[in-house]
């Protein structure tokens, strides 16, 4: 196994905090790493999730991991910063940080314990799953006592000995001589010039390698215009590595390790250069551009860099099959793409853009948090507007042909395909009438319902608009004139001369709710549902029949084109995807690969299959050209958190 190190020594060029992810998995967010001083950190709470045992004492910091062990104590606790246990200490490390109330240490620390990491990526940093957990904390340092030198004890002082004068014989007085006085120059010597003290140099030992750098394998690989380039550095044993992230590209330090100097351009047009020195090598690889992946392979021991480049943004990146969402399975066959969603996993909905607007379908699939869509039904590509029926929530915003296939989703994930022809009903002490029209516009001689958005009005001067809720049982208000409903409020508008029985003040008894009016499926269970068609597959069996739905097939709506449709495959609401075909063939494809039952959906220049995540989330695309905005979709959404796809690759 390879042990990995978080890129630290990366962080202190000015990159933000990331998520962490452990064993491919999203953590919350109270886990994110965080910047201080310049250095990426990690709390030190945290740790015990990637197998790390600990103490949690500013004054009394202890990590072990296997056989390694660090330990901190500050100078005013009686120690001396760092010190290892298990290996040698050779790089000297930063000093915890309290954030908050946390404590916190860089990644560095983990680097030098061994911590394995799956995956270093600028958006997260994905830690290994450990085997086990710790769930105990680990006890004080032991204090070890410091040795006291002995006191060394003086020589006994001799005893003093009384000094007495010496007589000395007198002296006969000799009267001074006078002597002549000399002056004698004193001859000036130069100050000799003091040589500058020589500063002592400090050798650090080269300490004997870990591991030698023998090969670099490169490889880059095309998928539509997404370029893949793999660059593998092959290691004789076990090394550590830190990451530090530039504008154009990176490099890889690894403390220890020979190599021989090279220098290469790529097939891609990168530069890649392996640098030795006495403390390691420093492997550099100038992008230009991209995002760079760094993981870690083993047997033998390897550091892959992936950078992921789309070299042209009008031709949509395709999916990755690698790397789908969990409960996402993909599947080709010949022309025909296919994705089915597990029902326990993700729940599937009809999304709209705001009324009178188109939207791609990313973006409708991004605004409600899920992880793949497809376009919806038919519109009239001048106003925007659905012209066939459309059902979110159980509010129906668009009315039906009470022609076409329509595709209904229940809120256990169930899939339902019939012909419903679906209705407003108003019921009260009245009996009950039935909303004739859904539309901004009403008619006088109507009723006409319409779900609000927050900025459409309604009515007119001579009418009544009452907003109701759906399954309520009493008017929520009552208005007369030009309105502006509520979003999501129901509201409807009569001409009370010619609909006398209706309410006409708030608090009133008035129940609406939406009658289905079929049987061929459940369909007072349907929370979303959608019309488009034809119908191309029903238990297995191709089931078009363009007369039925009153399709013209001389028209450009029955052409050769790109297909998609919503079936059913293996029990599981399934996206289809044709790249290229009549309806006909499209039905014969699906029914072939074991599609249940499918609907097609609104095909063409509309045709939208798309996932999320993708080559270095670029998002991913069945269909091989962009599509024009539409007005819905079909949109999974996770029933819970969403579900974080693999990280890397082994």
């Amino acid at each position: 196994m390879l042990v990995l190190a978080a890129s630290a020594a990366g962080q202190a060029s000015g990159q933000a905090a990331r998520p962490v992810a452990i064993g491919g998995v999203l953590q919350s967010a109270a886990l994110e790493t965080r910047v201080l001083g310049g250095v990426e950190n990690i709390a030190v709470w945290t740790l015990p999730r990637v197998g790390v045992s600990v103490r949690n004492d500013p004054r009394d910091v202890r990590l072990l991991y296997g056989n390694r062990e660090l330990r901190y104590r500050p100078a005013d606790a009686g120690g001396a910063g760092w010190t290892a246990l298990g290996f040698a200490l050779t790089t000297p490390l930063p000093a915890p940080e309290i954030l908050n109330g946390s404590l916190y240490i860089s990644l560095q620390t983990l680097q030098l314990l061994g911590v394995r990491l799956l995956s270093d990526a600028p958006d997260v940093l994905d830690f290994a799953a450990p085997a086990v957990v710790p769930t105990s904390t680990l006890p004080p340092s032991p204090v070890t006592a410091i040795p006291t030198p002995p006191v060394a004890t003086p020589p006994p002082t001799p005893p003093l000995t009384e000094l007495r004068p010496v007589p000395m014989p007198p002296s006969p007085l000799q009267p001074p001589a006078i002597q002549p006085i000399v002056v004698q120059p004193i001859p000036v010597q130069p100050s000799p010039v003091q040589p500058s003290p020589v500063q002592p140099i400090t050798v650090t030992p080269t300490l004997p390698a870990l591991a030698h750098l023998g090969t670099v394998r490169v490889s880059r690989t095309l998928h539509r215009k997404v370029e893949v380039q793999r660059v593998v550095l092959e290691l004789s044993a076990l090394a550590p590595y830190s990451v530090v992230r530039e504008k154009t590209g990176l490099s890889v330090t690894l403390p220890r390790v020979s190599a021989t100097a090279s220098a290469q351009e790529l097939p891609s047009g990168d530069r890649l250069s392996v640098e030795p020195t006495e403390a390691g090598t420093t492997v550099r690889l100038n992008t230009g551009g991209g995002t760079s992946t760094l993981f870690t392979l083993d047997n033998p021991d390897r550091v892959v860099i992936d950078t992921t480049t789309q070299l042209d943004t009008s031709v949509p990146p395709p999916l990755d099959p690698d790397a789908v969402p969990a409960g996402v399975t993909y599947r080709q066959k010949g022309l025909l793409h296919l994705l089915s969603f597990d029902s326990a996993l993700y729940q599937p909905r009809v999304v709209s853009a705001p009324s009178g607007k188109a939207s791609d379908v990313a973006a409708l699939v991004r605004g409600v948090g899920g992880v793949a869509g497809v376009n919806g039904g038919y519109f009239d590509p001048a106003s925007a507007l659905p012209v066939d029926l459309v059902v979110a929530g159980g509010l129906m915003t668009a009315p039906s042909l009470e022609r076409r296939a329509t595709i209904g989703f229940t809120a256990q994930g169930s899939t339902l395909f019939g012909y419903p022809k679906p209705r407003y009903l108003l019921t009260g002490p009245f009996g009950s009438l039935t909303v004739n029209s859904v539309s901004s516009k009403p008619r006088p001689d109507l009723l006409t319902a319409f779900v609000g958005n927050g900025s459409t009005p309604v009515g007119a001067d001579t009418l009544t608009t009452l907003y109701v809720g759906l399954g309520g049982s009493t008017v929520l208000s009552a208005l007369t004139g030009r309105v502006t409903p509520p979003a999501g409020t129901l509201s409807v508008t009569f001409d009370p001369a010619r609909f006398p029985q209706l309410p006409r003040t708030a608090g009133q008894p008035l129940n609406a709710a939406l009658s289905w009016r079929a049987d061929d499926a459940p369909w007072n269970t349907a929370l979303d549902a959608l019309s488009a068609g034809p119908l191309l597959v029903q238990g297995g069996q191709v089931a078009l029949n363009p007369a039925r739905e009153m399709f013209d097939t001389g028209t450009n709506l029955w052409r050769a084109t790109r297909q998609v449709a919503l079936g059913v495959m293996g029990g599981q609401a399934t996206i289809a995807y044709f790249e290229h075909g009549t309806p006909e063939a499209f039905a014969a494809a699906l029914a072939g690969a074991g599609v249940r039952d499918a609907v097609r959906l609104d095909s063409g220049s509309s045709a939208t299959a798309y996932l999320t995540g993708g080559y270095a989330n670029l998002g991913a695309y069945l269909n091989t050209v962009w599509s024009r905005p539409v007005p819905n979709a079909i949109v999974f959404v996770p029933r819970t958190a969403p579900v974080v796809p693999e990280l890397s690759r082994r």
